[in-house]
């Protein structure tokens, strides 16, 4: 039987893997008592191990500077709902962050409009690094060794519009330079998606991402005004994330957060 230290570790590695998980997940992954895992889950979130909200959990500012993850990332879960939601109100489709998991890259925080057809990801759902808007400008940021690995290994075409090795490494310095990525119907036919990236301390640590039917967002003047949107969003986060310290609360990096002009 496992000791009550291996039982803690293992909940950690399962939250630091997953990114955000339930007790209840938690509990039928490692075969434990649901009662057992939230005494554990109590203290971890006590010791700030573990932060919770809605019943869900994610990797707490303590864990994170353990596991060497930036504090970037602890932020951008804290206060993503608010930006993405700034900017569904202003463009009305849906609006994600994503960040980059590996060579994979993550959902990590989602707003929708009320709209019938809506395109979007699940939450901590993974995604190919090469195919979509926020993903590949995630791709265009990442280390060497992350772009090797990913354009060497299998590459599936999701639709006829999914780009080729040779098409993403030749838009790489594009994005780089412009900041923008635009995409039609790379993982689905009929989307449209537009990504600007989210700087810290030089690296870009998340992607926002809009995405719509081509009937409604293919126009240049709706990619025209969205872009503008987005990218007044992500540089008022970007600000956020460039004074915030590992002691700022998240109500200060929320008052940080200025409503989008």
């Amino acid at each position: 039987m496992s000791s009550s230290f291996e039982r803690g570790l293992k909940i950690l590695a399962e939250i630091a893997s997953s990114g955000e998980t339930t007790v209840d997940d938690v509990a039928l992954k490692l075969g434990i008592p649901v009662s057992t895992a939230y005494r554990y889950f109590k203290v971890l979130r006590d010791q700030d191990f573990v932060a919770e909200d809605d019943g869900r959990y994610r990797a707490g500012r303590t864990l994170l500077n353990i596991s060497g993850q930036p504090v970037a990332q602890s932020l951008l879960s804290e206060v993503g709902n608010a930006v993405l939601r700034s900017i569904v109100d202003r463009v009305g489709e849906t609006a994600v962050m994503i960040v980059r998991v590996g060579d994979h890259a993550m959902c990590l925080r989602r707003e929708e409009p009320d709209k019938a057809l809506k395109y979007t990801f699940a939450v901590n759902e993974l995604l190919p690094l090469y195919a979509g808007a926020g993903q590949r400008m995630l791709l265009a940021w990442a280390p060497q060794e992350v772009l090797h690995q990913v354009l060497s290994g299998p590459m599936a075409r999701f639709t006829n519009h999914t780009l080729t090795r040779e098409q993403i490494l030749a838009s790489i310095p594009q994005i780089r330079a412009s900041g923008l990525v635009l995409s039609r119907g790379e993982l689905e036919e009929g989307a449209v998606s537009i990504a600007v990236p989210v700087f810290s301390r030089g690296e870009v640590v998340c992607s926002l991402n809009v995405a719509g039917p081509e009937n409604r967002c293919g126009s240049k003047l709706w990619i025209a005004s969205t872009l503008k949107v987005m990218r007044a969003a992500a540089n008022n986060l970007t600000d956020s994330l460039q004074s915030s310290t590992p002691n700022k609360s998240t109500r200060e990096t929320l008052d940080d957060y200025s409503s989008i002009a």
